[in-house]
């Protein structure tokens, strides 16, 4: 006779239809659903459906599992998912059967669909490299599973999502007569993108960990530095490729986002307008003439630097614009010649990931004249442009960051300052300038204050 265990966390909808699934199978004498500590109706839907209900002592699918084969009555124990419905007809036959029939200690359920993402990238890889007796499995993430109970109580649960390639391993090194079944068509839901990290990084210290547990005295450094080589290799290549798919839109902020320059409306508020003109004039390094500028704000408190901000009107359609690149799949950021307090500012009213700028320095909630420029505006080695000092290094820092390549790239400005960086873009749109060089060395030169065009071409 069969035991069914089914470790269940709120899944009200489904546990039902599994319960009576198991129930119709003649050799089936007792389910379990095992509840893990579910915050809707799924212990009290089992138990109506017919099954045995025990509330786990600790949430976790590991746990879970272990609390049922303390319970089952049966040495032939088949587990199986809370959320498939329906199963295909022949499910719980086909996995007992090898057992039945004395052909298997351990037997794994494969499905007809395509295997999972983390399976195809992450397990199996690293099961070719070190459990390569298991590396002919097409579905070893598998939770739907069947096996003796003796060979159970042996093994070491995981309780996170290596508990299933690390029941899989675990029976492999106990030598158990281990078999892969199809069990037919299944609509298994896939995990949402932003589990799959978690999922790979658990699915992988679990191979590791048992690797480890099994060769440790074997393992030579040649095969730890192979597997570092082979990693770093991996991670390189994934990175490479993967950066052919994600896009950014740079924009400026000064007389591009803004109808206007934060300096020359604070030059006009606070009275320092002749002076802030003659250092322009007089003063051509761009580094020298940001750390001249500051001064002029010392003493302005950053509720001063906001209050101005806060009447500086933006584009009209900035905001749907940004929208729209956003639902392309662009990334947003604002490169600016401005301060970070500033741009920030700006950045979180229109939507945008994020902003590069100088640093205001502020003690005590009031500007001290110092400005400090990051260093990702200064080149280096591997600087794209042969600028010491420049907007297209800023660019150049936000692509690796964020993993674009620089084809892939939007950027948008409306001054000198602008020209390399607009150049360097795989499109680079000049923003209503009259700057004839921005111009000819953009994709396209907008004309009006209007961003449609960018959305449009991008």
């Amino acid at each position: 006779m069969l035991t069914v265990i089914i470790s269940a966390l709120n899944e009200e909808k489904t546990i039902a239809s599994v319960v009576k699934f198991c129930l119709a199978v003649p050799d089936v004498s007792q389910v379990i659903v095992v509840d893990d500590k579910s915050e809707d109706q799924t212990a009290s839907v089992a138990k109506e459906a017919g099954a045995q209900v025990i509330i786990s002592q600790t949430r976790g699918k590991g746990i879970s599992m272990r609390d049922g084969i303390q319970q089952a009555t049966n040495e032939l124990i088949i587990f199986l998912d809370a959320d498939i419905d329906p199963y295909p007809e022949g499910t719980i036959q086909n996995l007992s059967a090898p057992l039945l029939k004395n052909e298997a200690d351990f037997v794994k359920g494969a499905f007809a669909r395509n295997a999972g993402r983390v399976t195809e990238l992450v397990a199996k890889p690293l099961l070719t490299i070190l459990f390569p007796g298991l590396s002919s499995f097409s579905q070893p993430l598998s939770g739907m599973i069947a096996g003796k109970k003796k060979f159970f109580n042996k093994i070491e649960f995981f309780n996170d999502y290596g508990v299933d390639i690390g029941i899989l391993i675990d029976m492999y090194l106990m030598k158990a007569r281990v078999k892969e079944v199809n069990i037919g068509y299944i609509e298994n839901k896939s995990k949402p993108w932003e589990a799959l990290g978690k999922m790979s990084k658990e699915v992988s210290r679990a191979i590791i960990n048992k690797a480890q547990g099994q060769h440790s005295n074997e393992l030579t450094e040649a095969d730890v530095k192979s597997l570092e080589t082979i990693n770093g290799e991996m991670n390189k290549v994934l990175k490479e490729e993967l950066s052919g798919f994600h896009k950014m839109a740079i924009f400026d902020m000064d007389d591009t986002i803004l109808k206007g320059r934060f300096i020359n409306e604070c030059a006009r508020k606070f009275g320092f307008f002749p002076q802030l003109e003659d250092l322009r004039v007089a003063e051509k390094d761009p580094i020298i003439l940001t750390k001249r500028i500051a001064v002029l704000l010392k003493g302005r408190t950053m509720d001063d630097l906001l209050d101005v901000i806060s009447h500086i009107d933006i584009v009209e359609d900035i905001l749907p614009v940004i929208k729209g690149l956003k639902e392309k799949g662009y990334i947003i950021g604002i490169i600016s010649s401005s301060y970070t307090l500033i741009t920030n500012y700006v950045r979180q009213n229109i939507g945008a990931d994020f902003s590069l700028a100088y640093q205001l320095e502020f003690m005590e909630g009031k500007a001290t004249g110092e400005a400090n420029l990051p260093y990702y505006f200064f080149g280096s080695p591997s600087s794209v442009c042969g600028h010491s000092f420049c907007k297209t290094n800023a660019l150049q820092y936000a692509c690796e960051k964020y993993n674009v390549i620089m084809k892939n790239c939007i950027a948008v400005g409306d001054s000198a300052d602008d020209r390399c960086m607009v150049g360097h873009a795989g499109k680079g749109f000049a923003f209503v300038t009259n700057d004839e060089i921005l111009n000819r060395v953009a994709f396209r030169s907008i004309k009006e204050r209007k961003f449609k065009m960018i959305l449009e071409l991008a």
